[in-house]
């Protein structure tokens, strides 16, 4: 639930988001603050390909910044925003360079994403959203 008391069902838009071509996982935040916010991680091959194709370099720590990888994305987070009213609508995020992965603890067997680990691991991202 936002500051504002909305209540905001994440899956719809995590969804979404983990559908487009380039991203790998999506965690939506907001408990208790002004507006909704995501954490993206970014799949790595699709990105390898793309980074490719744009005469750009591979690794996935020096995209995180890039900002036509940053426009990409800000397009599969407008389409996702789409399903949801504009109070519901993510208004900003970050791209992690890490993984998500069951063997770092993050994913459950069934590949669902552990929201407490995940908010644990990356909180001073999350407050960075909010700064």
């Amino acid at each position: 639930m936002t500051a504002g008391g909305k209540n905001v069902a994440p899956a719809i838009l995590e969804d979404r988001v983990r559908a487009h071509l380039l991203l790998d996982q999506c965690l939506v935040v907001g408990d208790g603050q002004p507006f909704i916010a995501a954490l993206v991680t970014l799949d790595r091959e699709a990105v390898a390909t793309w980074a490719s194709q744009h005469g750009k370099s591979g690794r996935i720590e020096d995209l995180v910044d890039d900002p036509d990888l940053r426009t990409e994305i800000e397009a599969a987070i407008d389409d996702a925003n789409k399903a949801v009213s504009k109070a519901e609508s993510i208004r900003k995020f970050t791209v992690l360079a890490d993984e998500w992965s069951e063997e770092r603890g993050q994913l459950t067997p069934s590949l669902k994403l552990k929201r407490n680990v995940v908010m644990r691991e990356n909180k001073d991202d999350v407050a960075a959203l909010y700064q």
